[in-house]
């Protein structure tokens, strides 16, 4: 099964370029088949990864959550898979 995992944060006041540093920083415990990152208008930053997995809920390694000062409120995260 293939997953995709989203992972979307909104960056503090005039710290957009910041957040999507940090984003492009972040090392996974393992490499993903794919990694894309995007930027939004409200300094938002969008990081989505490709991952070959056994099932829905499988354990798989997820960008953390920044430091509450880089951030305007939670990171939002969902799991989706491909449809035919």
């Amino acid at each position: 099964m293939r997953l995709t995992l989203m992972w979307e944060a909104r960056a503090a006041q005039g710290r957009g370029a910041e957040l999507l540093e940090w984003a492009r920083a972040q090392v996974l415990a393992h490499e993903p088949l794919r990694r894309e990152i995007f930027r939004a208008p409200q300094d938002r930053v969008l990081v989505l990864t490709w991952w070959e997995a056994g099932a829905f809920d499988a354990e798989l390694p997820e960008l953390p959550e920044p430091d509450a000062e880089l951030i305007t409120r939670p990171v939002h995260r969902w799991r989706f898979e491909p449809v035919e």
